[in-house]
């Protein structure tokens, strides 16, 4: 498929935007962030209370993919889009020492402050890597869940990300995402736009 938005200075530009997340939480943005975002998700209290400081401060997602179906220990998970870790550490506890859970995002930034928030929690089942959603550098079937948390949206081939997310699911997988969702067709000119997508 022939895209017209050029995809290599979008991704810059979200990059540019949400390692400003990682590094400056409290700057104010566009979007809710942080523990008020949490709260405003639903997410319940005592996940809130137990999540680490750097992943909550940063977390920056559009709904609670992990409302959907609880994980189970000895679970499997991608986080796609991992943000500084918030879902993915909430994942990791809920999985325990016997499953494992990666996450992937591609602002280097965002993984650094995942990586030190995940080593405070003392978790080893948990890691984090650098990717794009298109290309996840998970081996094929390896996963039993794939979470998402407001990152779909911000993709340009939602179809080739899904392929993806198949791609490493298990046969018995599920796929677990929050998202934004829009009830008609974004016009093509709005779609050219990259200060649409970022802010």
């Amino acid at each position: 498929m022939e895209y017209t938005i050029d995809i290599q200075k979008l991704r810059y530009a979200i990059q540019r935007e949400y390692s400003t997340v990682a590094e400056h939480p409290q700057k104010g943005f566009h979007f809710h962030t942080g523990r008020k975002l949490a709260r405003l998700l639903e997410y319940p209290e005592e996940w809130i209370e137990t999540a680490p400081r750097l992943a909550l401060e940063s977390f920056a997602g559009t709904g609670n993919p992990l409302k959907a179906r609880q994980i189970v220990p000895g679970e499997k998970i991608v986080d796609a889009g991992c943000g500084s870790g918030f879902d993915a550490i909430l994942a990791a506890t809920f999985t325990g020492k016997d499953g494992a859970v990666i996450g992937v995002d591609m602002t280097s930034e965002m993984i650094t402050k995942a990586r030190t928030a995940a080593a405070q929690t003392g978790l080893r089942q948990i890691e984090f890597r650098n990717g794009y959603l298109e290309d996840l550098p998970i081996p094929d079937r390896w996963a039993d869940v794939v979470i998402s948390n407001g990152v779909l949206n911000l993709c340009v081939d939602k179809l080739r990300v899904l392929q993806e997310f198949h791609r490493v699911l298990s046969p018995a997988g599920r796929i677990q995402i929050a998202d934004i969702l829009v009830k008609k067709s974004v016009p093509e000119k709005a779609k050219q736009d990259i200060d649409l997508w970022t802010g």
